[in-house]
């Protein structure tokens, strides 16, 4: 293959390639608005995915976001630590909690849900300032397909059965 054909399937691919990309970003975040609708209205987690004319393909699936402890307040969180457990603060030219033991309590109210920190030493269950729970990774959904279900999409795109549903301006030459 010559530099000017390496380079013409490169611009030809990108186009198609950015188009597909913006495309597959709308639905994702339309389908995410819906399965968060249907979860709300009616429990709703899943769908089945069926091609137009055909078998089940895939399962879209909603999955719960998650929450972990952060600190908020740096300063309200180290001013605790060095009233609750000054052995956890390292001085230097600047006070700051220690690397481990901020990991291990963020981790530790992470997995008790909370801010409350029971001192294993006293039993005293501290409220710890500074922090809070707050969502470390979105709600999202996922994409399962069946054994051959990339297979089947594939053929229906290239037999044109995807024409109206799938991207098209692709096959309608419509704007970009």
């Amino acid at each position: 293959m010559s530099l000017k054909e390496a380079a013409a399937r490169e611009a030809y691919l990108k186009t198609l390639h950015d188009v597909v990309g913006n495309a597959y970003k709308a639905a994702r975040a339309e389908t995410q608005q819906l399965l968060d609708d249907a979860a709300r209205d009616s429990g709703t987690r899943q769908v089945a995915v069926t091609l137009p004319d055909g078998p089940d393909i895939a399962t879209v699936s909603l999955s719960s976001g998650e929450a972990a402890a952060r600190v908020v307040d740096d300063a309200a969180f180290t001013a605790w630590v060095i009233a609750t457990v000054p052995g956890e603060v390292e001085r230097r030219f600047v006070t700051e909690v220690r690397g481990a033991f901020r990991t291990k309590l963020l981790s530790e109210l992470t997995a008790a849900g909370g801010t409350e920190w029971p001192d294993p030493e006293t039993g005293v269950i501290h409220d710890v300032p500074g922090v809070e729970l707050a969502p470390s990774r979105s709600r999202t959904h996922a994409v399962r397909f069946k054994k051959d279900g990339r297979d089947q999409v594939m053929n229906a795109w290239r037999d044109g059965r995807l024409a109206d549903v799938a991207l098209p301006e692709l096959t309608a030459g419509g704007e970009r």
